[in-house]
């Protein structure tokens, strides 16, 4: 049974009295842009001020600016998913559509990271995050395909070494691995397993790299449409997690802290803007805004310019 909120204000839900330190008596969810199918993997640009996003089915990355509103950033996409930034500030996109891992090169060029591992092609790549020290952690679910195109007897979580290219696969025992964040420290990887599961698992991170030591985070139960989807981490170690009915925010012991609620079930989030307290979220067929108290983890040396 889930658990009543303690207390309502607005687009907020509060469970703990620590979610309190997350929002603040003026925080409001505000709807900036709409008219899209399905809308994924945001990440914002430090250094021009603006947000990156996926529209999968539409086969587009999109820009957000407050001064310019939406444009085309990218098309085709390759079904764009997920989206970060590496050291180099190169976008690194998960093609869904076109099964592989690609980095678009500063004067546009795209090159291929990863599409086949021990010689058979991957499944869709969903969502991507970049370790400090440069190497890509991938989540390869089969969404993006039919079942007799898997060629992969398994959906697994991978790490990438974009200089050597060597591709290892972390873990394969999930059914629809999805979302994934590394705590402040790096000491933690959080993934999502999309499926009847409805979990958040958590690994230690080794010092090569692998992970070990899985278990449970948190479930997530509700009567509303949506499982646990992408996810961020604010500078506390606090879990932002998409899921059924808007963010679910967890402290990094576990505690149900909130829910920021939205109109549309989201997919993923991402933090943003000057102070880095701007929660972007994307929620099927729009974007969202809110502004919290805690800053997220920032991307370090982004730098981007518009192609294609």
């Amino acid at each position: 049974m889930t658990a009543k909120p303690v207390k309502r204000h607005g687009d907020f839900e509060a469970y703990h009295e620590k979610f309190g330190s997350v929002i603040s008596g003026k925080s409001s969810v505000e709807k900036i842009a709409d008219g899209f199918q399905f809308t994924e993997g945001p990440v914002w640009d430090d250094s021009e001020g603006f947000l990156l996003f996926s529209d999968i089915p539409a086969n587009h990355i999109l820009k957000w600016s407050l001064r310019e509103g939406v444009e085309v950033f990218l098309k085709p996409s390759g079904n764009s998913n997920g989206l970060t930034y590496d050291r180099e500030s190169r976008l690194i996109v998960c093609e869904h559509g076109n099964r592989r891992l690609s980095r678009i090169e500063k004067d546009g060029a795209h090159t291929v990271l990863a599409d086949r591992f021990q010689g058979k092609r991957l499944n869709s790549p969903n969502d991507v995050v970049m370790k400090s020290d440069g190497t890509i952690y991938f989540t390869d679910p089969p969404y993006g395909i039919k079942p007799e195109k898997q060629e992969l007897p398994f959906q697994g979580v991978f790490r990438l070494n974009p200089d050597s290219r060597e591709l290892t696969l972390l873990v394969k025992d999930f059914d629809r691995p999805n979302g994934l964040a590394f705590s402040p420290d790096e000491e933690v990887l959080y993934t999502a397993d999309s499926s009847q599961r409805r979990h958040v698992r958590a690994f230690d991170v080794n010092r090569d790299g692998t992970l070990s030591n899985s278990r449970v985070f948190t479930e997530i139960h509700s009567k509303e449409p949506g499982n646990p989807d992408g996810m961020k981490v604010d500078v506390d170690g606090n879990l932002y997690i998409s899921a059924a009915g808007g963010i679910w925010v967890f402290s990094s012991q576990g505690e149900k802290l909130g829910i920021i609620r939205t109109s549309e079930t989201p997919a993923n989030c991402a933090w943003g803007e000057i102070d880095w307290k701007s929660l972007f979220i994307t929620a099927r067929t729009s974007l969202y805004r809110v502004k919290l108290k805690i800053p997220g983890i920032r991307v370090p040396r982004i730098r981007t310019e518009k192609f294609g």
